[in-house]
């Protein structure tokens, strides 16, 4: 079994929102295609600190966060943005990580998008119950 990683596209949605309200020009939407490992122990999204001040996301809150070598650390949480995997959105925010560390999409996304690993041939994709739209649990 291997690790996942899949090319997402990240958008700040304060500028997505102010284009589609005329107050800035389309082109000036900050986004990004990054490479992230699918993360199944992690809960939120990371993004590393580059990525976070590229798409200029607002520090809006710090969490304590357990890493997986089991410390606990204190970082920001920036937000909000725009996520699209595998032709599935949603809005979030994310754990800001040191420059360097790898992007992480983390339970909550997968959840949300209804998409599920399959470490065995390393690929994300939507449930089969569901390829069109997410299915969400009410």
């Amino acid at each position: 079994m291997g690790e996942i990683i899949v090319e997402i596209d990240l958008v700040n949605t304060s500028d997505r929102d102010n284009a589609e309200h005329g107050m800035i020009a389309p082109s000036a939407v900050r986004s990004a295609r990054i490479p992230a490992v699918v993360d199944t122990g992690a809960v939120s999204m990371a993004l590393p600190a580059d990525v976070v001040n590229d798409l200029g996301l607002p520090i809006i809150d710090r969490a304590s966060t357990q890493m997986a070598d089991g410390t606990t650390v204190t970082l920001p949480i920036a937000g909000s943005l725009g996520v699209r995997i595998q032709g599935r959105v949603m809005d979030t925010d994310c754990i800001v990580v040191p420059l360097g560390a790898e992007a992480l999409i983390g339970v909550v996304a997968m959840e949300r998008m209804d998409l599920i690993p399959d470490p065995k041939n390393q690929v994300l994709s939507a449930r089969p119950e569901s390829p069109d739209l997410p299915l969400l649990r009410l």
